[in-house]
């Protein structure tokens, strides 16, 4: 059964891969949390999966939608038994983008998304001697990305991305930037299906 569905799934890409007017790409990236932030002194970047639809184009700017999928993570370990804990924050992040199609340098194609990002974080391991495994959090802000993608071939295409989350907190997590503003650069690789 399980070679059938493959069998399926990859002739269905064959046959996509061939069409001239790719509307549908897929993206692996690396995420780098940048700035002096939450995000930025505490975590590392593992991967980031993403998807694009172009939907619609209007005189050489596609509009489409897009969703990435990533994880960042906290190692703690203080040596001395006391903190040792890990947390991994999932970032979903899905938005509407627009893509620039310069006719003059047919390779170069910048895009800017605006949309909304969830990061859940999920502990495990002790803190203090208390067990924090299952302990889960979810926040979600605003998300602006911006970019620019060059073409290798007509389906290979390589990227690098901008993305400024804006959180929102509770009343009990004060307000500031160190508290609400997530960085992230992204670099990586994509395929037109």
């Amino acid at each position: 059964m399980k070679q059938k569905l493959l069998l399926a799934l990859l002739l269905i890409l064959s046959i996509k891969s061939f069409s001239q007017d790719s509307k549908l790409s897929v993206e692996m990236h690396y995420p780098i949390p940048i700035d002096q932030n939450f995000i930025g002194k505490n975590y590392n970047g593992i991967i980031d999966f993403g998807a694009k639809y172009r939907f619609s184009e209007i005189t050489n700017i596609n509009i489409g939608a897009s969703i990435n999928g990533g994880i960042l993570v906290n190692n703690t370990n203080d040596n001395s038994g006391n903190q040792d804990f890990t947390i991994k924050s999932y970032l979903i992040q899905p938005r509407f983008f627009a893509e620039l199609k310069i006719e003059s340098i047919s390779k170069l194609r910048p895009f800017v998304g605006f949309g909304y990002s969830f990061m859940i974080f999920d502990a495990s391991g002790t803190n203090n001697g208390f067990d924090v495994s299952g302990s889960n959090d979810t926040e979600g802000g605003i998300n602006a990305n911006f970019g620019i993608s060059y073409d290798i071939t007509k389906k290979i295409f390589i990227d690098i991305q901008y993305d400024y989350v804006k959180l929102k907190v509770d009343k009990e997590t004060p307000n500031t930037t160190f508290n609400t503003n997530v960085n992230l650069l992204k670099v990586g690789l994509g395929f037109r299906i």
